[in-house]
């Protein structure tokens, strides 16, 4: 396990994921400190208005934030997310969301990353959405 790229550790941990499956996220780009996935419009992720519900748009980002920090874990550690806070910027049907983590910083004891959600929509424009500051603890991985 020492020895996987920042692309398998994330890879293998995603493909762990129920809620991401069933939503049909998938990965976009991995590299150090960074994360992207996708989210594309469906029922499965909508709310009362036809629009993309708040809390896939958290969830995306929770998951896209807390990947870049596992690839700065140390071996044989996970990540779990202490809180974030995130700001809604507009809203959005059709399309897909991205969210990009990024790592801000990486200690011991907490890791702390910034995630940017944006709207693509059918015609490839693109939209600010949703900002994300989220904070990690690294723990022993049990799996």
């Amino acid at each position: 396990m020492t020895d996987q790229t920042p692309l398998a550790r994330v890879q293998s941990s995603f493909e762990r994921q129920g809620m991401m499956r069933h939503l049909g996220a998938r990965l976009l780009r991995v590299e150090s400190g960074r994360c992207q996935i996708a989210l594309p419009y469906s029922d499965k992720v909508t709310q009362q208005q036809d629009g993309f519900h708040g809390g896939a748009i958290g969830a995306l980002a929770d998951i896209a934030g807390g990947y870049a920090g596992l690839t700065q874990a140390p071996p044989g550690m996970e990540v779990t997310t202490v809180e974030y806070k995130i700001n809604f910027l507009a809203a959005f049907q059709g399309g897909e969301m991205q969210a990009s983590g990024q790592v801000v910083k990486a200690g011991r004891r907490i890791i702390v990353t910034r995630v940017d959600v944006t709207h693509v929509a059918s015609d490839g424009q693109e939209s600010a959405c949703a900002v994300m500051q989220q904070t990690l603890m690294p723990v022993p991985k049990t799996y």
